[in-house]
């Protein structure tokens, strides 16, 4: 019967970080990944500061930065006059070495983390190899209680191949990393927590020109939002529309969509004509939502699994890495001495819970204040001149203006790898 210490399951950026830093601290780990490669467009690309400081940290700065990426300093909304383009955010005010964020396809990241972790002699990655379901081993009932636990222990998952082959993988800890479809997800002791969300968004890409822009830039129209991300000769843009319209909009026509969005971003008129149909238009359904529980005996959520986040601030991925160093400070040891108790899994969610849950709720804020009021045709925060006001606010106070710019930074808290992963 196949065996590991530490079963990740899911190949995005948390799976592959915690991956690695265990696999660095001579703990065996077997990540499983359903696709053959990470070649998937429009996935989130930004790597922030505290990712950058967390490669330093494990001597992998130097083959990051010979990455093609683009840095991206400021976030500009259109917050002024005739809604001009105002900075509400500049990294490049921040202290230390990575004031920016570097914008790297995510799969040109994830081949440099699944490359160096390879080099551990306690690390595979199975490529095309789907979990499909968790093997549980029933635990008997302490002395003096009546019934036992809930559905028993976590014990490894059942996976198919894309060839069709199927198997059984053993592990003392399984950690899901599987994102929003996540297997973990359909396990009612969990408790899944649902917010609503008042928008979807479209991705798509637009050419760039060295006259543009630069940065993270916003756009708003009627009952329109939208946001482009500068990435060197195009845009990666997306465009908000009310939760539940993709058909509806979709049925209006392409033009209606370009004429829109033009009223939104201007600058952008001569060249929406590079989409050439709604096949160059892809779907993201945001959900926003958590687990009420990250973890039963013998599993752990983090990233994704654990709590869906919202493209609003762009910090998902940045969340997912810190959950993943989190967890790896607090298992190695446990996973060393080869048991893991539901107290070790109960203090990585106490240590992420509280970051996760902050974040979420400025995401709840931004959804309620400005996002579904102009998706309905009402101005953002009540009135123009109140977020006029608050835009002033922002711009003329040089601490307020770094907030911003720190929470796209690092998020709430930052987190430290285990010394025994650190080259």
């Amino acid at each position: 019967m196949e065996r590991t210490t530490c079963c990740v399951v899911g190949g995005g950026p948390a799976g592959m970080v915690l991956g690695l830093l265990l696999a660095r601290a001579g703990v065996a780990v077997t990540v499983l990944e359903k696709h053959g490669d990470f070649l998937r467009d429009f996935r989130g690309d930004t790597v922030h500061p505290s990712t950058l400081a967390l490669l330093e940290d494990l001597g992998l700065a130097e083959r990051f930065s010979r990455l093609p990426q683009r840095r991206v300093r400021t976030v500009q909304l259109p917050l002024g006059p005739n809604r001009s383009l105002v900075t509400v955010g500049d990294l490049g005010a921040l202290r230390g070495k990575y004031d920016y964020i570097a914008m790297v396809p995510q799969w040109d990241l994830l081949d440099l983390l699944v490359d160096e972790a390879a080099r551990e002699p306690s690390f595979s990655v199975r490529m095309n190899t789907e979990a499909t379901a968790f093997l549980m081993e029933r635990m008997e009932a302490p002395p003096g209680r009546a019934k036992p636990r809930a559905r028993g222990r976590v014990t490894g998952v059942r996976y198919r191949t894309s060839d069709g082959r199927t198997g059984e993988l053993r592990a003392t800890l399984t950690v899901a990393c599987d994102g929003r479809s996540s297997l973990a997800r359909a396990l009612p002791e969990l408790g899944l927590r649902r917010f609503t969300c008042p928008m979807d968004a479209w991705w798509f890409r637009l050419p760039r020109r060295e006259d543009d822009p630069h940065g993270l830039v916003g756009g708003v129209g009627d009952r329109f939002v939208s946001a482009m991300i500068d990435r060197g000769d195009y845009w990666q843009c997306a465009a908000l529309i009310p939760k539940g319209t993709d058909a509806r909009r979709r049925a209006a026509g392409l033009g209606r969509f370009m004429g829109e969005f033009t009223a939104a971003v201007p600058w952008l008129a001569d060249r929406v004509h590079a989409l050439g149909s709604w096949d160059d238009v892809k779907l993201l359904d945001v959900q926003l939502d958590r687990l009420r529980r990250w973890h039963r005996p013998g599993l752990l959520c983090i990233g994704d699994a654990a709590h869906a986040m919202s493209p609003v601030f762009g910090i998902g991925i940045n969340l997912a890495v810190e959950d993943a160093v989190a967890a790896a400070r607090y298992l190695v040891e446990p996973l060393r001495a080869g048991t893991v108790g539901l107290r070790t899994v109960r203090r990585v969610q106490r240590r992420r819970r509280p970051t996760t849950a902050a974040t979420q709720a400025l995401q709840r804020f931004a959804h309620t204040n400005v996002i579904e009021p102009v998706l309905s045709g009402r101005p953002a925060f009540g009135s123009r001149k109140r977020a006029q006001r608050l835009s002033e606010l922002i711009t003329s106070s040089r601490w307020l203006n770094r907030l911003p710019a720190y929470f796209l930074a690092y998020g709430a808290l930052r987190e430290r790898p285990p010394a025994a992963s650190v080259r």
